[in-house]
């Protein structure tokens, strides 16, 4: 396998990778009854993502309820010692 790709196929694991935590994210917050609609992963523009920088996650816009929501999960699991 030649260095480009190597190159593409790491980049292109590393956005499935993305994608897969993407969706076990919307799978827990819907578990939770709550949903970030925008949540994606964030190619950049043009759908153009350079490996030499980190592919974001958006987690994009909800409403004041859905924040609310979250931060007391949050805060939920940090009081059963939930760690990162």
């Amino acid at each position: 396998m030649t260095t480009a790709a190597k190159s593409q196929q790491a980049a292109t694991d590393e956005i499935e990778d993305a994608e897969a935590v993407c969706d076990d994210l919307e799978d827990a917050l819907g578990t939770l009854g709550l949903t970030l609609p925008s949540l994606e992963v964030d190619l950049g523009p043009g759908g153009e993502w350079r490996p030499a920088s980190p592919l974001p996650i958006e987690l994009g816009r909800c409403n004041v309820e859905t924040a609310r929501a979250l931060v007391a999960a949050l805060r939920s699991g940090a009081a059963v010692g939930v760690t990162r």
